[in-house]
């Protein structure tokens, strides 16, 4: 078989959440920075993008991480979240995904029992520890971007559940951050398809609601996702994100546990060196603690650590074919949800 142009691909997921990692075969993407690099994804040239993310080739539970070359001397490397939707600045489980595809494939020297591996991503640096034995990566801990509060306890109306009150943060991205018992449900697996419908919905509302603008990153200028979260009897913080076209997270995302840990730290409940643990919808676990306070554009802001684990479980290549049909990919909605229409 003639194989021509193709990607290759490593199978990861971070507590159950997909992020494969495209490891050789990508086009060169413009841009001076990584920043530069996802705004020409998002805003000039998305076909490598939806390639990857969308049917036959992909599914809509599962991300795929494009790695580049660093745009900055301190990277070791650089990397690009891509989702059915666009491109995104940063994620938690992606960059765990990340980190573990770099040092399990050699393509980052491993040393054990701990190695640090700097990460060019569009939100800034990424410093990432892995623990490190045999050939395996047993935990990576992220200290992630400064996070902060934008809002809290603003009041929305909704017709479906009246006026709610939701947090808004940054964690790498914006998130709306929304207590569950509010719409009166749990976060539980028979109710995922509930809350990714409640989650879709709510982030069109507060479309015209809330509008949200990083005081240093251009283009990160929206609310990327909704994450409900509720209290556990252990103290620990349950979540649920919901990404468009309509899912939830299967991990209990890192960067909108590092957006709550925000909105913890404005409100005075954690101080730096405290811990809370992350819970996802099926049970996976991440710690998020608080390691530092700093300024971002005159907003306190905490400097998150997020630990966690992700796993290879298999390779897979690609093939570029120019007489492929169905090269710009296709979503239906008998499995990406009833919002499908918006991804063009």
């Amino acid at each position: 078989m003639n194989w021509g142009r193709s990607l290759d691909l490593l199978q990861v997921h971070c507590q159950g959440e997909i992020g494969k990692v495209i490891v050789s075969g990508a086009p060169e993407i413009p841009g001076a920075t990584m920043l530069d690099k996802m705004n020409h994804i998002n805003t000039v040239d998305d076909s490598l993008r939806r390639f990857v993310t969308f049917e036959p080739r992909a599914s809509v539970a599962m991300s795929v991480n494009l790695l580049v070359a660093p745009t900055r001397a301190d990277a070791d490397a650089g990397f690009i979240v891509l989702q059915a939707d666009r491109a995104h600045p940063m994620s938690g489980s992606n960059c765990i995904c990340v980190v573990t595809a770099l040092l399990e494939s050699g393509r980052v020297a491993m040393s054990e029992p701990e190695t640090v591996v700097r990460l060019d991503t569009p939100a800034g640096l990424i410093v990432a520890r892995a623990a490190c034995r045999d050939g395996r990566c047993l935990s990576v801990s992220l200290d992630n971007v400064p996070s902060f509060a934008e809002a809290l306890d603003k009041e929305v109306e909704t017709p479906k559940w009246g006026r709610i009150k939701i947090d808004v943060a940054f964690g790498g991205v914006y998130y709306a951050l929304v207590d569950v018992d509010q719409l009166g449900l749990d976060i539980a697996p028979a109710n995922a398809r509930l809350l990714a419908e409640a989650g879709i919905e709510l982030k069109a509302l507060l479309a015209d609601q809330v509008s949200v603008a990083h005081p240093v990153l251009a283009g990160v200028d929206d609310i990327a996702y909704v994450m409900f979260r509720g209290r556990e009897t252990d103290g620990a913080v349950r979540t649920c994100t919901t990404l468009q076209p309509g899912r939830v997270d299967r991990s209990p995302c890192g960067t909108g546990s590092s957006a709550n840990l925000a909105t913890l730290y404005a409100r005075g409940e954690i101080s730096v060196g405290d811990r809370r643990t992350s819970r996802s919808i099926i049970g996976g676990e991440f710690l998020a603690e608080a390691i530092g306070e700093t300024e971002v554009g005159g907003r306190r802001a905490v400097l998150p650590r997020i630990t966690g684990r992700a796993f290879i479980y298999g390779r897979e290549q690609l093939r570029v074919s120019d007489d492929d049909p169905f090269a710009a990919g296709f979503a239906l909605s008998d499995t990406w949800g009833p919002q499908v229409d918006i991804l063009g």
